[in-house]
Order: C-alpha cells, then structure tokens, then sequence
C-alpha cells in the first residue's frame, strides 16, 4: 500500500480523538422522537400491572374443567373482578382482569355457552392464556438505558410506565457549507460551466438522520477572506462544521488555508474509494467557549455520501453517547459480483438479497464517484480491502445503510 495513503481506522481514530459527550436538557415524550436518553429510565410500575387475560374467553380453575359449570360474573378489560366463586367460571374479555380463584383461561371458540352455564373442554394447563404480571417489566428494573434513541417502541413503553418527561442529549449542532463558485443553489439559472448543489440536501438529511440539528448552511465562494470569516462564523454557532470540496491542493482551494490560519487541520490521503481527501480539524470559537469539530468532504456526491457515513454518523454517535449511531452496522454477505482493488479499499454501493442460503451483496454497475442515483437505491456499502480479488460467492462485509439510523 502506498505509505502516504492512511486507512479509514486511522482517520477515524484521529477525528473521535477527545470528543466530549454533550450537554442535556428536559423534554416532554411527544417531544423527543428520535433523542438520545441521557440517563437510565427505571421502571415505576408492573407492565402488565396485574394478572390479565390474553383473550376473549373464560376464567376458571383448571381443577374444574372438563365438565358444566355456572357463569358467575361478567369481567371486560378496565373494570374490577371478584374473587372466583368455587366451582364456576367467569366470562372474561381481552385485557380482562384475572379474579382471585382462577389460574386459567380458556378461548370462546373452545366453549359452549348456553345462559349462565358453560361447557368446558377437559384439557385445560394451569397459566393458559394468562398474561402475569410483571411479564413485560418489573418495577424498579431499568426500563430504558442511556444511549438508547428513542424510536416507536421506546417511546410506547415510556408512556406504559406514565413517563412524560425524559432527560435526552442536546442535539448536535452542525454548520454545513459548500464551497467552489461553480456550485449553485436550485432555483438558480445554471451559468457556464455550473453545477446544481446536490450535497446540501442529501448531507442535511442524512446529518438530521443521525440526530443532528442544521443551524447554518451557506455557500462559500472562491475567496481567502470570506472563506475565513465563514468558517469562524460557523465555528462560532456549531458544534461540527462540514464543508463539500475546497480541501485539496488548487489554486482556489481556500478551505484548507483558512481552517489552518483559525485552528488545527490535518489533511489525510486516505486508502479508500470514494472519497480519498479528507480533511479533519478543530476552529477555535471566538467568545472561548472550546472548539468546533471541523470535518471537509470531497466535493464528489458520491465521496460526500460515503463520508458522512464513515465519519460524521460515528462523531454524532459519539457526541450523543449513543452506541447504537457510533458504530455502523456490519451485515456478512455473500458476492454475486467481480472486481478487483488496488492500493485502496473500495466502498461499493450494493443492494442486498436474502434467502434461505443466506445474504446476498449485488454491485451498481457504474462505481464511479458521480454517480449518485446508485446512492439511492444501495442498501449497504460492501468494504472490500486493498489488492483484493473479489468473485462470486466470496464472503463479503457490508454496513447497513437502511433502517434506523
């Protein structure tokens, strides 16, 4: 491998290198979709709280069954039930609260029911049907714990346990600029030469994905003094500022200049494809308050994509504690495709089959770093490593790119 190109690990290792978790605030439940639990949730109650039935039905003791008995009361979901009378059963609904005095449960469609009596079948368990309490959770187990983001499931189980507050990560705050005066917004007549801005849309989603907020985005033009004034400007509201191309060695390259004269910057020829320059550093804030992380993209969509995957999901992860966002799940696969790498690893945009052999990784035809519409349909991204021959059935790891973030 080319000694000057550094792997992802390195680059990563490097960008993660002293970062602090954020601060936290208070927010209420319907208001936190998506945050990240700052501390544990303990449990307050019993789920369910109390012995209940898993359908419509029967109460009975199953010492009883197998014969005719009577139907001594009538018990629906929210109200309260009597102890059993010995030697009958209860009619009992969905949800339905177990009486003292019965330990079983049988469905409707196994009972002939004619007035207040009850044929019951023979074959009855002690404990069917019945949903105990506790089953679910415990009081005083840990509910939910810190790090956890909190999707549609968690969010119903804090409201079980009448939660309506939670303590959650501040979101991070991320300043994302473009740079190149060849790149203009939508909406704008397209001049000689010009291209649309792909990268802010795709970045801002994919950053307010991985649970950040957008607090500036702004395009930097071809010019030493506004490009320093900018990035200050950013520092100074952000926790991350992102910019896309103006990170290289050209003439109108003024990114790396300027990052270099406000704070730190290191410049890293990576060993991978897409996205071979990235640029990582630290801004200093102008009221003294730290600094802000400071990450430069490749201008490619592509390259663009494909590091904010690799680095800015891991430093969000990081900054919210969440582990879940800090590591990138890894699926094995199998090829059904051939290629070959050099001195670089590849990332390749692939789309993933499953059946019962197992899961199957099938390449875009075209790679190549312009060609974002493969972006949009890839499930995952296949790492193959550097000087590696790659054909079909060979074993494969591929990041998740679907699902939650």
């Amino acid at each position: 491998m080319d000694s000057e190109l550094k792997p992802v690990t390195a680059a990563l290792e490097a960008l993660l290198q002293g970062v602090g978790v954020l601060d936290t605030e208070w927010l209420a439940c319907d208001a936190a979709a998506g945050r990240v639990l700052a501390n544990d949730v303990t449990a307050r109650l019993d789920v369910p709280s109390f012995d209940n039935s898993a359908m419509d039905g029967y109460a009975l003791n199953h010492g009883d069954a197998g014969g005719s008995l009577p139907i001594s009361q009538r018990i629906a979901a929210g109200n309260p039930a009597r102890p059993l009378e010995p030697g009958s059963c209860a009619r009992i609904f969905t949800g339905g609260e177990i009486p003292p005095g019965a330990d079983c449960v049988v469905m409707q469609e196994r009972v002939e029911a004619t007035g207040e009596m009850a044929t019951i079948p023979g074959d009855v368990t002690q404990g069917d049907s019945i949903r105990r309490r506790g089953r679910d959770v415990a009081a005083g187990t840990i509910l939910l714990e810190a790090g956890r983001r909190l999707e549609a499931a968690a969010l119903g189980h804090l409201a079980g346990q009448g939660v309506t507050q939670v303590e959650v990560r501040r979101r991070p705050r991320v300043a994302l600029l473009s740079t190149g005066d060849e790149i203009v917004d939508p909406g704008t007549p397209l001049g000689p030469g010009q291209l649309y801005n792909s990268n802010r849309p795709m970045l801002r989603r994919l950053l307010e994905r991985f649970g950040a907020t957008i607090v500036m985005a702004a395009s930097i033009p071809d010019d030493p003094a506004v490009t320093r004034e900018m990035l200050a400007s950013a520092a100074d509201q952000a926790d991350i500022v992102v910019t896309t191309g103006g990170v290289s060695v050209g003439e109108e390259d003024h990114v790396k200049a300027a990052v270099e004269a406000l704070g730190e910057l290191d410049l890293w020829r990576l060993a991978i494809r897409p996205g071979k320059p990235l640029a990582l550093g630290r801004i200093p804030r102008g009221h003294g308050e730290g600094v802000a992380r400071f990450v430069g993209l490749p201008g490619n969509p592509v390259s663009s994509f494909v590091g904010t995957w690799l680095f800015l999901r891991p430093l969000i992860g990081s900054m919210l504690a969440c582990p879940a966002l800090a590591t990138l799940t890894e699926i094995p696969a199998f090829s059904d495709f051939t290629t070959r790498t050099g001195p670089r690893a590849h990332y390749m945009r692939v789309t993933l089959r499953f059946d019962e052999r197992g899961v199957h990784a099938q390449a875009f035809a075209d790679q190549n770093s312009a060609v974002l519409s493969s972006c949009i349909e890839a499930d995952a991204l296949a790492v193959i490593p550097p000087e590696s021959a790659i054909s079909p059935g060979d074993r494969l790891t591929c990041l998740w790119l679907r699902g939650d973030a």
